[in-house]
C-alpha cells in the first residue's frame, strides 16, 4: 500500500494552490508538486473534507491505474483528465 503525504504550500496566486505530495512505498518515493484551482476544487472535489482530502483522492485514482513512478512530478489536477476520461466521473463519487 502506498502512503500518500500531502502538505500545501504558499497560494500560487489567490484562486490556485500548490500540495507537496509524496509517495512512500516498499522504501522507495516519488515527489510531486500539483497545483489545484478554487474553481476545480469546488466543482469536483465538493465531497471532500479540505483540499488536502481531494488531492490525496486525486493520487489515490492515479495509483489505481499506473505506478508511483509514472506519475508526472509536476502538474495540474485539471490535466489528470486529458489522460484519464473517467477522471471527473470517479472522483466526484468518493
Amino acid at each position: 500500500m502506498t502512503d500518500i503525504s500531502v502538505t500545501r504550500g504558499a497560494d500560487v496566486e489567490r484562486f490556485l494552490s500548490r500540495f507537496q505530495v509524496t509517495l512512500e512505498e516498499d522504501g522507495t518515493s516519488t515527489r510531486h508538486v500539483v497545483t489545484l484551482s478554487s474553481s476545480d476544487y469546488e466543482r469536483l472535489g465538493g465531497a471532500y473534507a479540505t483540499p488536502e482530502d481531494f488531492i490525496r483522492a486525486c493520487f489515490g485514482f492515479l495509483l489505481e491505474r499506473e505506478p508511483k513512478e509514472s506519475i508526472l512530478s509536476s502538474f495540474d489536477v485539471a490535466q489528470i483528465g486529458d489522460y484519464f476520461p473517467e477522471f471527473e466521473r470517479a472522483i466526484q463519487a468518493p
